[in-house]
This record gives C-alpha cells, structure tokens and sequence, in this order.
C-alpha cells in the first residue's frame, strides 16, 4: 500500500488518477483507526476508483495542548487495517505538520454562519477555525470528487458542508452513520484511552440518550434536558459538560419544538480526563 507523506508526492499521483478520469474518494482521519473508520473506508471504495486514507493529527484543532500530545498515534498499524480492505484502491497520506503548513501552523480565521459558536464552540475556542483551516488544505491537496465524514462529530460535518458551499469547493459532502461497540458506545479513537472502570461505565452516555429520545415524544427540551443532568450528577465516573437538544439546520438550542423541524440531542462528558462526545437524532 502506498503511503505518501509529501503533498507533492501526493498531487503527481492524483493527477495521474484524474488523467484516467478516476473517480477520488477522501476519508480524513486522525489516525487511531478503528471500525468506524472503517466503514467510512468501506462506503468510499464502494463509491470511487481510488480512495485517500489522510493520517493527520492537526494541531490546530486542539484548545488543549495536553489531548494533542496524549492523541494516539498508531500509523503502521493503521495501514495494517487499512491493507485488509483494498491495497491496490487506497493510498495513505501521512503528512508532517510542515507538509500540510509549510512551517507556519496557524488557523484561518472563518465564518460559519454562527455554526461554530454553539456546542463544541462554547467549549473549544478556536477548534472549528483549526477543523475548517486542514480540511480547506486537503481538498485542495487531493482534489476529492466525494468525502466522507462521520456523523459522531455531527456539528463539524455540518461546518464542513457550509465550508464547501461558502468557499465553493467542488466536492460533495457523504455523511455517514454514527458506528457503535456492542455496548453502544459510540467508537472514537480517545476510547482506547479510557480505563477499564471508565470503559464499563461509558455505555451509560448513548443509553441516557436512547431515554432521551423516548421522553422527547412526550416532555419539553427543557425538561429532558433537566431530566439527563439529574442523571449524570449521581454517577461516581462520568461528569457531564453538555446535553443540547438543537435544530439540526442551525444547531441552536431548542426553545420550543415545531413539527416542522428536524432535532437532535447532543452530549459531551468526561470520563476521567478523556472527552466524549455522542448524538442521536429525536424526530
């Protein structure tokens, strides 16, 4: 499997792909893969000729310098994975931060929109500007007829679907299900970091949104918000950060719920000091 880790690398080899009239898949990645991202991998290479596996862990999204450097990075077994699937249709950009910033890593400044300043934006200042800064930079480097994003990090696969059509990219935008463990926790690369007493207790996060759900049907937001904060203050492990329960079109809080809106519950919590995030989609 070809593993490229200079852009200039990369493009001689896009170029030759398009040269055929080869359809280009994109997955971006962190790296850590797991079977999330395979699924991601596996609904691409069904889509497209060739598919781009991007291993980056960009500095710029990170509001907390200690999560960057504890983020697992695990490139040669990430290409292992990545081998079962489909050698001949899948190359691996590993790029250096030098590579994706010539030496200069530094966010753009963006607007989204307002996106970017409910959830995760009230809690990590300046991460959507580091998100929407290195995915601009990778279309632009792969040049992708299609990319695929989980819908785990739902709020940011929402800022990347306003990223293309506000700066015009030429690249269609395939949201992918959420995929979960056995347990129903959501799959995240930080889950390999969890302890085993934070690992058993997780579950607990997409099942209080499962409740949620259900009393959706029936209470106010507000009061299934309350509801799933009472949870979480009697639990010995898990401290909550957030529960929301938003417009998907314009992530805002909810205030009153109208049939003709679409919502979703939104949640972050910390087991121990690792950061989880989950949503499931109300009605």
């Amino acid at each position: 499997m070809k593993v490229y880790t200079e852009k200039q690398q990369m493009a001689i080899a896009i170029d030759a792909f398009k040269e055929k009239k080869q359809t280009l898949g994109l997955v971006p990645t962190m790296g850590a893969l797991h079977k999330g991202h395979l699924a991601l991998v596996k609904k691409a290479l069904k889509n497209n000729d060739k598919v781009v596996i991007s291993i980056f862990v960009n500095p710029t999204q990170f509001d907390n310098k200690e999560d960057l450097v504890k983020y697992p990075r695990t490139l040669e077994r990430d290409v292992e994975l990545l081998s079962t699937l489909n050698e001949d249709a899948i190359l691996v950009y590993a790029p250096t931060v030098d590579d994706i910033y010539g030496g200069n890593a530094v966010s753009e400044t963006f607007d989204f929109d307002g996106l970017e300043f409910e959830m995760e934006g009230k809690f990590r200042t300046g991460h959507f500007d580091g998100v929407g800064t290195v995915v601009k930079r990778l279309f632009h480097i792969i040049k992708p007829n299609k990319a695929y994003f989980g819908e785990k990090d739902f709020q940011q696969l929402a800022i990347i679907k306003k990223l293309v059509e506000k700066h015009h990219i030429p690249v269609t935008i395939v949201p992918c299900p959420i995929y979960r463990e056995s347990s129903g926790l959501a799959m995240s690369s930080r889950n390999s970091r969890l302890k085993p007493d934070y690992k058993e207790v997780a579950p607990f996060i997409y099942k209080t949104l499962e409740t949620a759900k259900t009393l959706f049907g029936t209470k106010s937001a507000n009061k299934v918000s309350k509801w799933v904060e009472k949870q979480f203050e009697s639990h010995k492990l898990l401290k909550l950060e957030y529960f929301i329960i938003a417009d998907i079109s314009t992530l805002k809080t909810l205030k009153r719920k109208s049939n003709k809106k679409t919502y979703r519950a939104f949640i972050a919590v910390y087991a121990d000091d690792i950061r989880l995030i989950d949503n499931i989609a109300l009605n």
